[in-house]
């Protein structure tokens, strides 16, 4: 069976709301080694948390900050999903 990749907007609903829409990309996308503090701090009090994070695995976004996560967590995530 084909995995549908095509976004629609009921699967982007949740940036609408989402607090990362009120900073810049690059707190998002930091510099290789520069600290993921601060975009995961802001992601933890964001309703749409939840959503980012599954439409990254979804998509298999492979850089930045996604619900929370960074790169290494949501790639151990996948795995651990199976």
């Amino acid at each position: 069976m084909p995995i549908n990749t095509t976004t629609t907007d009921d699967e982007l609903a949740w940036q609408e709301s989402a607090l990362c829409a009120q900073t810049g990309p690059d707190f998002f996308f930091p510099a290789p080694g520069a600290s993921t503090k601060e975009a995961k701090r802001l992601c933890g009090a964001c309703a749409g948390r939840v959503e980012c994070l599954e439409y990254a695995l979804r998509h298999d976004e492979k850089f930045g900050v996604w619900g929370g996560l960074s790169e290494k967590e949501r790639s151990r995530l996948k795995r651990a999903r199976g």
